[in-house]
């Protein structure tokens, strides 16, 4: 695991001389990175979810899976600029993720920070946990919270209209730092949680219906979270 060493209100800048910055995307192939589609399990041919296009990394949204880096990460900054270049739809990225397929046969175990165009920010806890602030009033009844099938994973984000309209690029920048996970969404810090189960692992992206590009996946690492 590479240890890659963020609570405020303003956005994190990136490091002075930028030389900790490494690319996780070369803007070639998907070096560093593997994909975990379950349709290629009984038809190996079957269309890849993950491609290179344009310079750009693009999740086509079907069939359904994750590309998943290599590498395990913690205490890091992820710089990640996206946009649905067509219809708005779900994707995301997943941080501290582990055991594959772990719920719903397709989900590794993590905890997802929402691209859901209009709900940028939230997040899906996978067989993982995280406290936020208020908790009650941002993901409803304690006697319905979980971490699996039919339970309530979903926790909402801060803000509203952070993200740029359909078609435009947006950056989401997520802090973790030990058991802490900040996320920022153009300038807008949007979520922040602690007590997280988990404090590192993979990070990967979704394939969930929708056509996503991403033009960066930077990450840079962290001593302290952003102010």
């Amino acid at each position: 695991m590479l240890a890659c060493q963020s609570e405020s209100q303003s956005q994190p800048e990136t490091s002075e001389s930028g030389t900790d910055t490494i690319s996780l995307f070369n803007g070639e192939d998907l070096t560093g990175w593997h994909a975990d589609v379950p349709a290629m399990d009984e038809n190996p041919d079957t269309t890849e979810a993950f491609i290179v296009r344009d310079g750009m990394l693009v999740s086509l949204g079907d069939p359904r899976g994750h590309l998943i880096t290599d590498e395990e990460y913690s205490d890091y900054r992820l710089d990640v600029e996206y946009r649905f270049p067509g219809e708005p739809g779900n994707c995301g990225v997943l941080v501290h993720a582990s055991t594959p397929r772990a719920l719903y046969g397709m989900f590794p175990q993590s905890i997802e920070v929402q691209m859901m165009h209009e709900n940028a920010g939230d997040f899906w806890v996978i067989v993982e946990d995280i406290t936020v602030p208020d908790m009650v009033d941002r993901r409803g009844p304690q006697e319905e919270w979980g971490i699996r099938e039919g339970e309530n994973r979903h926790i909402l984000n801060l803000t509203e209209d952070s993200e740029n309209p359909l078609g435009e690029w947006n950056r989401m920048t997520i802090e973790t730092l030990g058991d802490s996970i900040k996320v920022w969404v153009n300038g807008d810090m949007v979520n922040f949680g602690y007590d997280a189960t988990a404090e590192s692992g993979h990070i990967a992206l979704q394939a969930e219906g929708a056509e996503v590009e991403f033009r960066k996946v930077e990450l840079t690492p962290i001593t302290a979270l952003s102010d």
